[in-house]
């Protein structure tokens, strides 16, 4: 377990950079992987040539029936399989510490750059520039995995299919004739099997939206940077313009007198019109009436 406890230290190095579903695929990794197959895969999967009898004293027929039945073991696939897909996160990680030990500092424990301290506006460009490099070689590791997790699930079938069966009828030299040979334990190793198809089809699943949700971010990413750039250039740019002059003051106007307004004196009554407006009034209205009876 030693050698296993290793690998897992190394692994768990990538949940540093990894989102969510990257750490969901790092547990499938360590417990439904590696841990199934140090502590049962071996017991299942140790002794499979050994046990493994055919109906035949021919030497060397049994051992050549057992090739052909198995190309390869499936645990010694399995292991394959788990260094091969480990091999990505582990170069990430290698180019991480890496790329810390080059900083100023020398130490990848460091949560902020020493070039970033103090800076209100964010990090500095070569902390951003590593960043984006440490993102990309991160998203490429990604790709990579899936790739090898996708090539062992369909070597894995064409290999040896979901069934482990309990007979293999075996043909051909060294053999005399077609010769029936058993294997020990077939159910028990059907049922490995498709666990651990299961296990590498759950594991491809969850690369597959790891790998989308980091092209997303990084495409939501890019378009921030794109805003910030231009933001920036229009504040450098009203910075280069000349100050623009103050508009003109314009002439105070006096209130005039309106042309279309009616003149004051229709507005005015004359003094002492309330007093002798009604004796007028009616000494006109008599003289009116002596003009009629004459």
């Amino acid at each position: 377990m030693g050698e296993w406890a290793f690998l897992g230290s190394l692994l768990d190095a990538v949940q540093l950079q990894s989102p969510l579903v990257g750490r969901l695929w790092l547990v499938v990794m360590l417990i439904f992987r590696i841990l199934v197959l140090a502590t049962v895969g071996g017991a299942v999967f140790e002794d499979e040539q050994e046990e493994f009898v055919c109906n035949t004293l021919q030497p060397g027929c049994r051992q050549t029936c057992y090739d052909r039945a198995f190309p390869v073991s499936h645990y010694r696939f399995w292991l394959f399989h788990i260094l091969l897909l480990s091999a990505p996160p582990v170069l990430f990680v290698i180019y991480s510490m890496h790329q810390a030990s080059k900083g100023p500092g020398g130490s990848a424990s460091e949560a902020v750059p020493p070039c970033a301290r103090g800076r209100s506006e964010g990090p500095c460009a070569p902390c951003d520039l590593r960043a984006r490099r440490a993102r990309r070689c991160y998203l490429l590791s990604v790709a990579m995995r899936l790739l090898a997790e996708l090539a062992f699930l369909v070597g894995q079938t064409l290999l040896y299919g979901f069934r482990v069966a309990p007979q293999f009828a075996c043909a051909g030299p060294p053999c005399p004739h077609t010769v029936d040979c058993f294997v020990s334990r077939p159910t028990e190793k059907t049922v490995f099997v498709i666990f651990y198809f299961a296990v590498g089809l759950l594991s491809a699943l969850l690369s597959v939206a790891e790998l989308g949700h980091l092209l997303w971010k990084g495409r939501l990413r890019q378009a921030a940077e794109r805003d910030n750039r231009c933001n920036k250039a229009q504040e450098e740019a009203q910075k280069l313009l000349p100050p623009l002059p103050p508009p003109p003051a314009l002439p105070s106007r006096r209130p005039g007198p309106d042309p279309y307004a009616p003149p004051a004196y229709a507005h005015r009554a004359p003094a002492g019109d309330s007093e002798g407006g009604s004796g007028r009034s009616k000494a006109s209205l008599a003289t009116v009436r002596q003009d009629l009876a004459i």
